[in-house]
């Protein structure tokens, strides 16, 4: 081993892994080590000389990279992934940001604290706002800074036409993730699997059933057991009020679009690789797109940049006058007034139960 490997940190990393799965990290880490020096290797002589053979060891980034690869057995029949996404890759939202910090990271991080202070971390937090603006990337960045698992579920995934399979998938994903805690639970387009009564469209019943498993399943997550659900929705109007009640999904978090210093930090991640011409100014781009969502910039960015190839195939910058044709193209899909129904609704979330409906 080398000097660098850290194996409290890796203790810590694996959290939720079986000894077999340990037996797997050590086995690819070691593997990576040989494919690092088998390029030195002159395969026409019979022995590897001494020197190759003493500069082979096991570095801390070896174990680091094969981490990425070795997923828990607990979680192998359900869809994981590491996210590798931190805070660098989102511009702004830094208010939201601290509060997933204090959420999520410090009660998984510092639970010792918590109970010090004789306080209870929330066990659900619902992302809610236009679409485009980061909610699903923000969820895959506190996982990555919190060194917990990821299970993303999709809403509309979730749902089978066999009578019971719908709420078996809820039990097991919730079962799996508590054998590879700490752990986020992250459901995208969660409104798809809890809508409102009167939104159902199934005559089933099986909305109904999901809508109880998941509660439940909710409700069962016992104080500092390191998981942690996040629920994504661009339409809270549409939410079961149930999902909302103190002790699940009582923390609520609007993330709006980016404001001109955030659009800033957006343009600058997305024209990070991009070759700029002297006259492309971002600060001016960033005062001028007010009302475009992250997603919006992107498509901006990446329109740009086509735009200088239809110009010029062999063109070897973006100039300014790309930006300005994409400009033309790529619109704002954020207006103030839905800003302002988000914004309504998410006040009448917090005190109300009764059935809201989008305006416009």
């Amino acid at each position: 081993l080398a000097r660098d490997v850290d194996l409290d940190r890796l203790a810590e990393m694996t959290r939720g892994y079986t000894g077999a799965d340990i037996a797997a990290l050590c086995r690819e880490a070691a593997m990576k080590s040989i494919r690092r020096i088998l390029p030195k290797i002159d395969f026409s002589e019979e022995k590897i000389s001494p020197e190759i053979l003493n500069s082979l060891e096991v570095t801390m980034r070896d174990f680091v990279e094969a981490y990425r690869e070795i997923t828990p057995s607990a979680l192998r029949e359900v869809e994981i992934e590491t996210p590798t996404v931190t805070w660098d890759d989102i511009g702004g939202l830094e208010d939201v940001k601290q509060k997933l910090i204090e959420a999520i990271e410090w009660p998984l991080k510092y639970p010792e604290k918590f109970e010090k202070m004789g306080i209870k971390p929330p066990k659900g937090i619902l992302l809610y706002g236009p679409p485009g603006c980061g909610k699903t990337l923000l969820a895959k960045a506190i996982a990555t800074e919190s060194e917990a698992n990821f299970v993303t579920v999709k809403g509309p995934e979730v749902f089978s036409k066999w009578v019971g399979e719908s709420e078996k998938a809820i039990r097991e994903i919730f079962r799996k993730a508590r054998q590879a805690a700490p752990c986020v639970v992250f459901l995208d387009e969660i409104e798809s699997i809890a809508p409102r009564k009167d939104l159902a469209e199934d005559s089933s019943g099986v909305t109904n059933r999901v809508v109880s498993q998941l509660l439940a399943e909710v409700d069962g997550i016992e104080d500092m057991s390191e998981i942690v659900v996040i629920g994504a929705t661009n339409r809270p109007d549409m939410l079961d009020p149930a999902i909302l009640r103190p002790g699940r999904f009582d923390r609520l978090i609007l993330v709006p679009p980016p404001d001109e210093k955030s659009r800033l930090a957006i343009l600058r991640i997305y024209t990070k690789k991009m070759p700029l011409a002297d006259d492309v100014n971002l600060v001016e781009i960033a005062s001028r797109t007010e009302g475009y969502s992250g997603a919006d910039i992107e498509s901006l960015c990446r329109e740009a940049a086509l735009s200088a190839l239809r110009r010029d195939i062999d063109a070897e910058y973006v100039a300014r006058q790309d930006f300005e044709e994409a400009l033309k193209i790529v619109k704002p899909s954020i207006s103030p007034q839905m800003m302002r129904e988000y914004e309504r609704i998410g006040d009448m979330l917090r005190f109300s139960e009764k059935p809201l409906t989008m305006i416009g």
